[in-house]
């Protein structure tokens, strides 16, 4: 491959090239997929075997780049005019007792407990995000946990 120049490899499949990126992107993003294909030929173009057929393993090439620029757009945020409405599920059926009871509970305790057991954070973690320490998470989720009991939730 090394003996042909890449500026006719250019101009024999490019055409080629480009109408497969307009079939699977678009014309919007197909120029950008084109030339994303060429760059990275042109790189690898120096070790490719002699007896590659260019054709094919440009199509081959130009289809990865596609699929590249389909994922990223797939990632990119939409935007829009209103915010989605995103349901947050209800209680379970029988548990809207324990939560109307975790809601009373003294706040340190409301907290710890529902980051531990709706959140399955660890007590690290909780005791970052209520300011104090590892133990004292414990406590307070141990403290609400028999409050709770002791009311013989069911």
């Amino acid at each position: 491959m090394a003996d042909t120049p890449f500026e006719s490899v250019v101009t024999e499949h490019g055409r080629h090239v480009l109408t497969l990126c307009m079939a699977m992107l678009g014309s919007d993003e197909a120029e950008d997929a084109w030339s994303e294909t060429f760059l990275a030929a042109l790189r690898a173009w120096p070790d490719l075997p002699d007896d590659l057929d260019p054709r094919a393993w440009l199509t081959v090439v130009a289809r990865r780049k596609c699929l590249d620029l389909l994922r990223a757009r797939a990632r990119r945020a939409v935007p829009t005019d209103r915010q989605p409405e995103v349901g947050v599920p209800g209680p379970e059926p029988g548990d809207e007792g324990v939560w109307a009871h975790v809601a009373v509970l003294p706040t340190k305790q409301r907290q710890v407990v529902t980051y531990r057991y709706l959140g399955g954070l660890s007590y690290a973690q909780i005791a970052t995000l209520t300011g104090g320490t590892e133990a004292a998470a414990r406590r307070a989720a141990a403290d609400g946990l028999k409050t709770l009991r002791a009311k013989e939730i069911r």
